[in-house]
This record gives structure tokens, sequence and C-alpha cells, in this order.
């Protein structure tokens, strides 16, 4: 048979080749259909975050892939991107603390797994697994032996790292010349990190200096505890060595501090609370000192860190010396000498000064008891004794008293490896000191001078600074008798008095040498920073960083930039150009073979201290264990329809492998259902919370994985579970997807209610008649005269009367709400926008329910109201506060009500065929309503009518002849006890109130829920909603109160009769008596008004005339808030939108405020008074009203009501805005035309000492105030009053009414609010005095215009010379004058916690502080 080559250079016989090349192109198809499959597949985007080092913490990885790739596969993907070995790693989501890991073997997709495809980010992080870090791939053995690496081979890291999920200081700081490096896994360097708790560097970085300590870590772990005498929780040993054990056998890259905070009694504030590394040392080491008391470790601290100085004074004259000896735990190096312009450039140079004596001459001569005179002497310190760990504190925060605040030096200092401190100690000196020890003391046999030094441990003398020569030969032979020791002698440090001269000079320099181990780092400035510490591990010579929870690899080049400053010269500036990382604390160990310790080996721990190992790793492997259940546990919201105790929620927390049966059981006693329903009459269903939609029941998946159920372990799901419950006789009824919840509410025409809603379960793709046989198998309705209304939103009611569309064409979704009505009535026949149906739903999505408190009445109110109820047949009981009181209310709501619902029957009789002009005069009734009551009894209208007149006669009566002032009853007879604090909670009423009315003015707002049903009058279910409703009828038309003309902006919409204007359409209204159970008010005084919220202010007043017995022009209303402050509601054509249920309102009886008036509040203006602002009246301006007018009908209301008895030719009214005095007013100035004027409009008046000079808008007031240098004073403030704007014409002035010279006058503009306080130590230097300009309006300056604060002074007069003492006290004095005129105090430190460690556990607490 012949053969041909076939397209895979195979041969195949030659009959064949006609079907390869068919299956060929068979298989070319499937391919390219596979990968149009592929293409038109969603894909997830997902972004992933390695927060396992800090080198790749800012990176991300970016895969796009097939919505159906599985899990497992996502893994694969992410570890070939990321280069790490699969399954050494985790995957979490990224949006959540929780982070619940992806699982590594699911076959589950992504789209399944919780992922969003089409473009939207899924965001996830790439963690440790079990605490370890991922295994590089190209590393077989999965860890690194970094010793078999060469030092220049590898990244370095030094200086601070971004710390994921702690603020660990005030911000992060870096150095463009540090080497940074990734991090260094444990397995690499050895070493465990510490978690920052917030702004804990500073602690972690001591205590890992004392792990890597080897003398205090085996001291440390010598120490045995004693759980029977003490709490472990408290006992500070115990933590640090549970920590201590934890950094050596962990196999976590950090763990956490906060059990040694716990013990040290701090709670979770003071890790927000940065402190000192040195502070913190010193005080750490007291606290262990305490708790090692009779124990081995009593002296170790003393052992190890304290040494020992002389402070001494001699005399130059006879040699006398007297000298007292000091202990110390660490010396303090200062980086600049004080007041120098220049830095030290190195520790030996610091330590050199340290010791340097100064000399005691001219006043500051020392009285010598030898010479018995004053005599030049010698004042130093000198060192007796170092320590095995010598500690040098390098003083980098300094007092600035030029800007009177707290820096930082950065500048450079350098510190050795090794340190030779022998050059530090004067052996000729020691010789002396040696010699008048022995001749003034008498010592015991045997007894060596290190016992002397070794006397003095007092709190009180342990202290580097000069003291002064207190304790002359101050050793006394009783002293040295009681408190020798025979282990005196054996001290850990070195003794160099102990031995004589001769031995002293001949002793080894090895023996004074010290070797570096640890430095630790501050970056940052003086207000906060970042600290680490630079450590040398002394069992292989490496220096590590311990940065939090970093722990990374260092060379000595990384050591030597922590010296801070800048490669430039040492300047005075220099600092502030310099690196703001540099070394703070310096630990050195003295070199001493013999001495020297190592680190305790694994194998070499005391028993307890094995014990405690075993107990950690359990305590680790138990922590695993419950980490792992927690990874596997789905947590998600549960919803309960208890029977007694109604919605409840709460969390359930199931493991995904878990049944359903048994989650149910779970989810049964979490509820509190035992006893109250069988737990088989409870099933567990797929709910979502939001919308109220039952999504899904699980019929016959009782025994399936609550994993399998939820979609797997997710940090939040997209829907919740509802324990569902049912009582024994009923059946549950099955939940399938794709079902929609429907609350159907059924209307009644007849009683004109509409009943609690009912849940029905239909399709989206039933027809209406499907829908309408499904409600009327529920409600027992007929489906023939069925009409159906779907409220999609309170703004859209939509009628359902296409019989064959479906419900997802009519616009239903998941949860939605109908209304249904099956009556034989003739409103099926009209428009459903006309009929009595459409009315009824529009007046239930707008009604509200408010709480309204009416005022006290004074005594002629009450007596025309009572003869008005009397003459109109409404009650025979007085409207006071006795119990008749509620009858009369009661008469009065049960006719009004019955009127108004009449009224508002035929109003919807008419239908809106109706003409507007037939609308105002066959409904005149309602429309122009004065009161719910009003009838065509003219009896009634003449009792209102005589209330009125007697009201207004009695206003007059109280306010004169001044239309415009306060007419407020209230404040009539209540002026004097109503405080200045209570009227200024009125301020700004109209406008706060307005804004919020006119920024919901529109009917198109947001929807809210409804509340449960509240009956009405007429049987209509009212429930909260604030949002309005716009009524068919009167779309697009512009009602009458809402023409230009009324809403131009002023406070009252009256006409000239103080009448509303006319209403377009009755609005629902109905009050009741306030039951106790309704409010916290006084029933006898509150009602509960349902009314319509697109009523507008002027109807509702008007409604309410009947219940305050006054016309709605005689009381204002106050709408009353959370805080219950108040504020007037004062814009009568806004609607009540923006109120909701339950809203507060009070009524105060008062003039309301006519078209074209505001109230105002004036304030007088005290310049040269403490408090500048003083709070006078309330008072009414009105449009087109003079500024004089102003002033003549508000003097007589001042005398009045203020006592102030004023002439108008010596008072000013000025702008006011805040505190600050601004333009002043002319007396012919008129309000809206030369003078804006507003809601609540507040304004100064200031009493003038002369008559008004300003005459004129060109003008210019300014107010000047003098400083004097000299007596560091400020004069009172004095007026200029400028013709123009020219800096010479106001230096001209100053100089006039100054005295002081015009070429030596210098002038500045105050900053701030008036009265531009300022302390007397800053304004010298701190305002930018005498500006080389020429005119006032321009920058710096922009004095443009009356009122602003302009300082003055004589530029020859020196400042008073002040000593630190007078500054300190001046500092306070000006500290305290500032604080309590509420300006800040510039130059005030920041106020820092004190450090402390409590002994017994915390703190007490204090009852009065906050």
């Amino acid at each position: 048979m012949e053969m041909v080559p076939s397209e895979e250079n195979q041969f195949v016989p030659k009959e064949g080749v006609f079907w390869s090349c068919r299956q060929s192109i068979f298989d070319e198809m499937k391919r390219i259909s596979q990968i149009q499959n592929a293409a038109e597949e969603p894909r997830v985007l997902c972004i992933i975050q390695d927060i396992t080092s800090a080198k790749t913490v800012n990176e991300r990885l970016t895969l796009n892939l097939p919505a159906s790739t599985t899990l497992s596969k996502l893994y694969e993907d992410v570890a070939h991107k990321a280069g790490y070995v699969n399954g050494t790693f985790d995957l979490a989501w990224g949006n959540t603390p929780e982070m619940a890991p992806l699982d590594h073997n699911s076959e589950m997709s992504l789209s399944d797994s919780g992922f969003e495809p089409g473009g939207k980010r899924n965001f996830l992080q790439l963690t440790d697994k079990d605490g370890e870090q991922p295994q590089i791939a190209s590393d077989e053995s999965g860890t690194a032996d970094s010793s078999g690496l060469d030092d220049s081979s590898q990244e370095r890291f030094i200086g601070p790292l971004p710390r994921d999920g702690t603020a660990g200081c005030s911000g992060d700081y870096s150095s463009p010349s540090y080497s940074y490096s990734s991090i260094l896994s444990k397995s690499e360097t050895g070493y465990v990190g510490l978690v920052n708790q917030a702004m804990t560097c500073y602690l972690n970085s001591l205590l890992q200096t004392l792990f890597m300590t080897p003398e205090f870590r085996n001291a440390l772990y010598n120490w045995e505890f004693e759980e029977s005498e003490e709490d472990p929780v408290t006992s500070i040993p115990y933590q640090l060595q549970r920590l201590f054990v934890l950094l050596q056998t962990s196999k976590k890259r950090a763990i956490e501090t906060t059990d040694v905070t716990r013990s040290f009694g701090w709670d979770s504030s003071e890790a927000w609370q940065q402190h000192d590394i040195q502070e913190l040392c010193r005080v750490m080491f007291d606290a262990l000192e305490q708790k090692w008391k009779q124990t081995e470790q009593a002296d170790l601290i003393n052992q190890l860190y304290q040494g020992k100085l002389k402070d001494y004074v001699r005399c130059l004259e006879c040699g006398y010396e007297s000298w007292r000896i000091d202990t110390y735990l660490d010396i303090p190096l200062v980086i600049r000498p004080f007041g120098a312009s220049q830095a030290y450039g190195s520790v030996e140079e610091a330590l050199q000064a340290f010791i340097q004596p100064e000399t005691l001459d001219g006043p500051n001569q020392y009285f010598c008891e030898r010479c018995k005179k004053k005599c030049d002497a010698r004042k130093g310190l000198r060192f007796l004794h170092f320590p095995y760990l010598l500690t040098l504190q390098l003083k980098r925060f300094d007092f600035d008293y030029t800007t009177m605040h707290r820096i930082k030096l950065n500048d450079r200092m350098t510190f050795p490896e090794e340190l030779d401190m022998s050059p530090f100690i004067d052996v000729e000196d020691e010789v002396l000191t040696s010699s008048n020890v022995k001749s003034s003391t008498v010592l015991p046999p045997g007894a060596c001078n290190s016992q002397v030094t070794s006397l003095w441990k007092s709190p009180q003398t342990e202290s580097c600074t000069d003291s002064g020569a207190e304790n002359e030969g101050s050793c006394h032979s009783d002293q040295m008798s009681n408190d020798f020791s025979t282990d005196d002698c054996v001290d850990e440090g070195i003794c160099l008095d102990s031995t004589s001269s001769t031995e002293r000079v001949l002793k080894p320099k090895s023996l004074l040498t010290f070797e570096l181990f640890s430095v630790m780092v501050h970056s940052g400035s003086a207000a906060g920073g970042h600290y680490y510490a630079c450590i040398k591990s002394f069992s292989d010579g490496q220096w590590y960083s311990f940065n939090d929870q970093h722990v990374s690899k260092i060379t000595q080049d990384d050591i030597r930039k922590t010296y801070g400053g800048s490669s430039g010269s040492r300047g005075y500036y220099s600092s502030a150009f310099a690196s703001s990382t540099n070394a703070y604390m310096l630990i050195y160990r003295l070199k001493d073979p013999s001495r020297n310790a190592k680190y305790l080996a694994v194998d070499d721990f005391p028993e307890h201290i094995k014990s405690l190992v075993q107990k950690e790793k359990e305590s680790e492997e138990q922590e695993k264990r419950q980490r792992e259940i927690e990874r596997n546990t789905c947590k998600i919201k549960l919803f309960c329809m208890h029977p007694v105790k109604m919605m409840l929620e709460s969390k359930l927390e199931v493991h995904k492998d878990k049944t359903l049966r048994e989650a149910t059981e779970m989810a049964y006693k979490l509820m509190e259902l035992e006893g109250v329903v069988p737990l088989d009459c409870c099933r567990l269903v797929k709910y979502d919370e939001f919308h109220e939609y039952l999504e899904r029941s699980y019929e016959g998946e009782e025994d399936t994985p609550m994993g399998l159920l939820l979609g797997g372990v997710k940090s939040s799901y997209m829907f919740d579970l509802l324990l569902e419950t049912r009582r024994p006789e009923q059946v549950f009824q099955p939940y399938k997807p794709g079902e929609v919840m429907v609350k159907v509410h059924v209307v009644d025409l007849k009683s004109e209610t509409i009943a609690s809603p009912i849940s029905v379960r239909a399709y989206l793709n039933q027809t209406i008649t499907e829908f309408k046989q499904l409600i009327a198998q529920a409600t027992g309705l007929s489906a023939e005269t069925m009409r159906v209304v779907l409220e999609r939103c309170y703004n859209d009611l939509r009628l359902l009367y296409v019989p064959n569309k479906t419900l997802k064409a009519e616009g239903f979704f998941r949860s939605n709400k109908v209304f249904v009505e099956s009556s034989e009535s003739t409103d099926h026949q009209v428009a459903f926008t006309d009929s009595l149906l459409w009315k009824l739903l529009d007046r239930h999505g707008n009604t509200i329910r408010l709480l309204v408190l009416l005022p006290e009445q004074s005594p002629g109110t009450l007596a025309n109201r009572t003869l008005c109820q009397k003459v109109g047949g409404d009650s025979d009981v007085p409207f006071d506060g006795s119990k008749g009181n509620r009858k009369s209310v009661e008469a009065i709501l049960e006719e009004s009500t019955e009127k108004l619902k009449n009224l508002s029957l035929q109003q919807q009789q008419q239908g809106s065929s109706t003409s507007d002009s037939q609308k105002s005069s066959d409904a005149s009734d309602f429309e122009h309503i004065e009161s719910p009551t009003q009838e065509a009894d003219s009896n009634s209208s003449l009792c209102v009518a005589a209330d009125n007149r007697e009201l207004e006669n009695r206003i007059r009566a109280t306010a004169g002849s001044s239309g415009g002032a306060s007419s407020d009853p209230e404040n009539h007879f209540a002026c004097e006890e109503r405080s200045d604090s209570e009227v200024n909670n009125d301020r700004s009423t109209s406008s706060v109130d307005s804004d919020i009315l006119s920024s919901s003015h529109s009917s198109d707002t947001l929807c809210n829920a409804d509340s449960g049903p509240i009956q009405l009058a007429n049987g209509l279910d009212s429930h909260s909603i604030t949002s309005s409703r716009r009524s068919k009828a009167h779309e697009g038309k512009k009602e009458t109160w809402d023409t230009a003309e009324e809403d131009s902006g002023t406070d009252s919409e009256y006409d000239d009769n103080g009448k509303s204007k006319a209403e377009a359409q009755y609005l629902y209204f109905r009050a009741e008596p306030c039951s106790q159970d309704d409010s916290s008010w006084d029933a006898q005084k509150c009602l509960v008004v349902h009314v319509d919220k697109r009523i507008t202010l002027a109807a509702f007043k008007q409604n309410l005339e009947p219940y305050v017995g006054v016309t709605s022009t005689q009381f204002k209303v106050f709408r009353v808030y959370a805080n219950n402050q108040e504020f007037e509601s004062v814009r009568l054509n806004e609607t009540l939108s923006s109120f909701s249920d339950d809203n507060k309102i009070t009524i105060r009886l008062g003039r309301a405020l006519k078209k074209g008036e505001y109230r105002v509040k004036v304030y007088q203006l005290l310049v040269n008074e403490p408090e500048p602002c003083k709070f006078l009246v309330d008072t009414v301006f009105a449009k087109g009203m003079t500024v004089r007018q102003s002033k003549e009908e508000l003097l007589p209301q001042l005398k009045e009501q203020c006592k102030l008895d004023l002439s108008i030719d010596r008072v000013r009214l000025r702008k006011k805005t805040w505190k600050n005095p601004g333009t002043v007013f002319l007396d012919y100035h008129v309000y809206e035309e030369d003078i804006s004027i507003s809601s609540n409009w507040e304004v100064f008046l200031e009493v003038l000492n002369e008559p008004e000079k300003m005459k004129s808008m060109s003008q210019l007031a300014v107010l000047t105030r003098r400083w004097s240098p000299a007596t560091m004073k400020l004069g009172p403030f004095q007026e200029v009053i400028l013709e123009s704007s020219s800096v010479e014409e106001l230096k001209e002035k100053l100089s006039e009414m100054s005295g002081i010279p015009l070429e030596n006058l210098e002038f500045a503009k105050g900053r701030g609010t008036f009265p531009c306080d300022i302390s007397v130590l800053e304004i010298h230097q701190d305002l930018d005095w005498n500006p080389k300009v020429s005119t006032l309006n321009v920058w710096p300056l922009y004095i443009c215009d009356d009122g602003a604060v302009v300082f003055y002074r004589d530029s020859t007069e020196e400042p008073m010379e002040l000593s630190e003492d007078e500054r300190n006290e001046l500092m306070k004095k000006e500290s305290s004058r500032l604080l309590k005129t509420g300006h800040r105090v510039s130059y005030s430190p920041r106020k820092e916690k004190a450090l402390k460690i409590y002994l017994d556990g915390g703190p007490a607490k204090d009852p009065g502080q906050d």
C-alpha cells in the first residue's frame, strides 16, 4: 500500500489522507471554539499584596483569570508568579481584619467562592502559613543558610520600616542614604521580632536589647516564679521570662508584648502613648528591683548597670575638698553645650566635657570650711566605679528658649566600637581623694574603700547633675558599720579606689575597655518618632536590626550611619538640615573573657525554664489549632423573629463541616428559643435583611455541610440567615430561588383603613392575572374586582391593570410592597389619580406624627379663652392646669377632627376637574381656614377677635409705641430670670431651621422604610416617612404660597393684616391629647398631631390656633432637636417635609414676624473687658428702616430690660462676625438697601465716650493697642479714625496719640479673632512688625474694613531682661490668661502622660478624673 506523510510527519495509508485532514480540521475548529468560549467567559481580576516581608509589602501581583478557575489553580498561579513553593503560604481576603484564608485544595471556582467578575478588583493578601514565611521556589530545602552567604552579596537593612496594621509612631521616617533590605525570615537570622501594639516601638527596642544581653537573660532564666506567692498576670519578671523564652524558641516571625504591658498595669490607651526609651529603662529597672527583693536577683540591676562617681568641690587656696558619692545607671552626654554654636564631635569629647571641672570665682565663690571665707574653688565630677554594662545616653532632646519649643539635635556624634575609659580617670585626684577619705573616716577592719562608695544608693543622690558640696566628708563610722557587707568587695563593676594608687596606675588597659553591642536609634523629631535597635550578637559578632516585627542583618557601615548629622561642617544650623535618624542610647559591655557570659542553650535551661518552654510550645500548638478552626469557621449574621422578644440579631459561628441540622440546633440555642418553640418548629433559611427578603429554604439538605450551603468560608457574605419559626399546627412554606416576596396591604375604602401587611411569594414571570389569583387565595378578596397598586418608591404609585404583563415588566424586585382593594364602589370608574384609593394612599405616605408642647397661658388670655370656649359651646371647664383641662382639650379635638374630616370628604367628592377659582369659592371653608373649629356662628369669631385685641394691647403696653421691639410675653415677665446662656441657646434659630427646610423643600427626596401602623382619626395608618410625596393633581404647578414674591428670603409670609396667603389644597391635620406613654412632657400641655407633611408652616400654625388660644400671628413655633436645643421655624411658606415621626415642637407666645421683619440679637461690644462680647436683647428690625430708627426703638427696650440708659448720639451699631467687630453702621443707612440683613441676624452695640466721629463710608475705624517691651505690658484699646487707607496717616495719628517719634514708631496687624490676644513673651518677635507697604489694603495687612486690630511700639525701647525664674513665672501667668480667654498658647509644651509601671496591677482610678 502506498504511504504518504501526514502533517505530523508520520506515514499513513494514502486512502487515509482524506480522513486525517478532516480530523485535523475538526481539531482546529474545536481549539478555536475553546478560545472563543474562553474569551467570552467572565474574568476575575485578582490583586494580591504580599505582606510576608517589608520588601514586598508595597508590591502588587495582578492576575486576570477566567471565572471558572479553581482555588487550587489560583494558588498554583500565585506561587508561580510570586516565586514561592505552593503550599507554603496562605491567601486571605484583604478587605477584612480577620482575613480567613482560602482553601488550598478546593476545586470550587472563583465565581462560587465570592470573587466578583467583570473588571471589579478582588483584593487578596499573601500571608505566612502557620507563622512561617513562604519558601522560595529556587531553594529546594525551603530554608536558607545565611552563614554561608557573603556579607557583600546580602542586601542590608537599617532604619524604620512600614509596619502592617500598626500606627507605631507619629510618622514613618526614612533617609535616602540608608540601605533598606528585604526582611530575613527567622530561619535565616535566628531571631524573632516583637509586634508593635500601636506606639510601643520604644518598649520593643529595650526588650530586644535586654534579651540580647547574656548576663541579664541568664540571670532572668535562673529566677524561678512561685505561682503560690503572686499572680502570674501581674508578675513583671515572669512575663519577661515568658517573653524571652518565646523570643528564643518560637517559630513565629514576631510575637506580642501585650502580656508584658499588662503586667506593667497598662491598659490599651498606654499603647498609644510614646515615651522616652531611657525613661522606660529607669522605670523598668526600678520595678524589677522591687519585684526581686529578697531573692538572688535582688542586686542584679546594680551589679550589671550601676556605677559610682564623686561630686566634689575643692578649694584652690588650701586644697580642702568636700564631696559626696552618687550612683548612676547611665551617663547623660550633652550633644551641644548650652549657648554654643558647635556640637561635640564624638562620645569621647562629650565624656571629657562631662568630667571637666568648672571654676567657681567672682560672685560664685565657694565658702571654704577650712579657710572660713569665700574662696575660688573647682567643682566637678569624677568617675570612681564603672559598671559592667555601661549605658550612655546622648541628650538629643533640648528646649529652644527662642521659640519656646522642644527640639531635637540631629548633630553628628561618633562613637567607637571599643571605648577605652581609662583617660577619664584623674589618677592624682584619686590619690588625693583616697588620702582625704582615710584621714576623715574610720574604717572597720578588713574594709576596703569600695565599701565606702557602695553606701550611697539613696534615690536622692542617684543623679549626675551638679549638686554642690552638700555632704562634706559625709562618711561616718556608725553608718558604715551598719551597711557593710562581706560581699561588697566582690563587685561586678570596676572598683577604681579599692587599691593603692600604684596598683591603679599599673592596671592593664584591657580592664577599662568596653565593646559596643547595642545602639538604640530614634528617627523623627521632638514631637514624636520611631525607635528601633541595632544589636550585635555575642554568638557570632553579627549586627542585626531589630525593628519591631522585622529582624535583619546589617553591617558596620549601617551603624556608622546612625552617627547623625550631615557631611558638611558642624555649624549652628547644621542640625536643621541633618538626618533625623540617629543614635540615642549606647550600651557597652566590659571586655573581660573571664567574666563575659554566653547565651544559655536550650539544653542548658534550668528545669523550670524547660517546663515553661514545654508549656509555651503546647500553648502555641493550641493557638495554631484554634487558628485552624477559625479559618474553617463560617461567621454569618443570624436573625430570628422571636415570639416574645420580636426581631433578634446575632452572629452564627459554625464550622464548615457542620451540617445544616447541627447549625439549626446551634442557632436555636443562640436565640434562646428553648421552652418557647420546639426545635422541630424551627429552620434556617437564606435571608436578605436589607430588602427583608427570604431568598430560599433548604428542604432535603439537612445533612449538607454548611460550607457547601454558604459557598465556603468567607470574610463576609452577601446574604444572611433567618431562623424561621412556626406553630406546631402550621407547615413551613418552601422558598424557591427566583421567587420574590410581596407585602400585601389590604385597603378598605369604607372605613378608610389600611391593614397590616401579609407576605406573599410570587415569580417574576407570573402575569398580573396570576398574581391577583395568588393574592385572592391569601386574602379572600375577589380577583375580578381587585385593584393592585405597586409602590415602587414613595413618589411612585403604579396601578397594575394590564392582565398579561409580567411582574418583572412592572418593576418587581426581591422585596415589594403592594396595596390591594376589592369593592363594588364606583371608585373603580374614575381615573386612578382622581380616585379615593389614590388619595388614601397619597395621604398614607405623607402623614407624620408630631408631639406639640403648648405654652403656659397668662391670666388675661386664659379668661378670654374660657369665654371663647363657653360661647362656642365647646366646654364649660376652664383651660388651666387642673384635671378639667384635659376634658376641655378633648372636647375641642373631637369637634375639630369631625369638622376636618367632613371638609376633607367634601374636597375629595368635588374631584380635580373644577377650576382653581371654583375650588377657591366652593372650598373656602378649608382653603382659607383660620381654625378647625371655625363656624358661621359670629360668637366664635367675636371671641377670637376679642382675645387677639386683648393680647395685642398687652404687647403694646409692654413694648411701648415701638413696633419693632420684641413683644414676647415670656421675655416681658421673665426678662431678668432668663440667663444669657438660655438666650444664647436660641442663636441662629431661624437660619438653621430655614436651611433644614430649604434643603428638603423639594418633593423628590429620599424614601425611608415605614414603621408600624398608627390609627388616625379617619382610620388611616400613619408611618414614618421623612420625604414628601408630590400630589398628581398639583404636579408641575406652582402653589400660591411658593410665588417668587413671597419666597424673597424674609422671615415672614404674612400679608398686611397678619393673615397667611391662601392655601391651594386642604392637607390632613388631626390632633389628640398626649398620653403619658407618648412623651416625657407633661401630658396636660402636650398634643399628638397627625399631619400631612406637605402642609406649610403657615397652615400648620392656623390649625393649631384653637389649641394655643391665640391667632397664629401671636405665637411662635420652635423645633426641638435631640440635644434639647430649640430653633425657631419662621419661614411660613416652607413645608414640614424635613420633620419625621415623633419630632417635638414647642409653642411659645409672642408676636410672630410680619413680612419684611427680621429677628436680631444685640450684643454689647466691650473692647477693654476680659469678655468683649455680651448679649443684651432680642429685637426686631424691619426692611426699609434706617439705622437711627432702629436705635430709637432699641434704646427703650435696653432701658427696660437691661437697665441701660443711653443717649442715641453716644451709641453706634456695627457688624458682628462671630466675635469680630466689623463695619460701623451710619445713622442714614437703610436695612436691605445699604445693609444686608438675614434671619437671626447679630449686631454689635458699642457705647461711645464722645459723639460719633464716623460720618462717611470712606473713613476707616481701627482699634489700636500699644506694646511696651520695657514693662512687658499691653496698653488698652484706643480707636483711630482714618480718612484714607494710608499707612503714613495711621503712623502719624499713632505718633500724635502716643508721643512716640514718627521715625521710631513701628506697627503690626493682630492675628486671629478679636481681641487678637497674644502672649507678651511672643509679641515682640512673632508679629510682622513694620511691614514695607504704603497702604493698609494690600498684603500682608489687608485692612479693608472697620474693626481691625493694630499693635504699635517704640523701636528704641529695649525688652525687659528676665531671669529664668521670672520668665517661667510670666509664662505661667500668660498661659493661664490666654487659656481663660480661649486663645491657643503656642508655646505650651505638649502634655505627655507620665510613664509609670504599676506594681499592684494597675493605676488607682480617680472618680473625679474624666
